[in-house]
């Protein structure tokens, strides 16, 4: 999965982008009421793992 298809689906999912940094931005999911890192290249592939992480901790999954 892509980085950007990544971003669509936290989108949906009522996440929004907080703050960026350098190699990431931030992001606030409201249902798990946490922030989390989402990497900024959105070509880049994701990692099975990192992508399970970042959806777990957006209480998407």
């Amino acid at each position: 999965m892509k980085v950007s298809e990544m971003k669509r689906i936290l989108r949906d999912g009522k996440c929004y982008k907080d703050w960026e940094g350098a190699n990431h931005e931030m992001w606030y999911s409201p249902v798990s009421k946490q922030h989390f890192p989402v990497p900024r290249h959105n070509a880049q592939e994701l990692k099975k793992g990192t992508a399970e992480r970042i959806l777990k901790e957006a209480g998407l999954k």
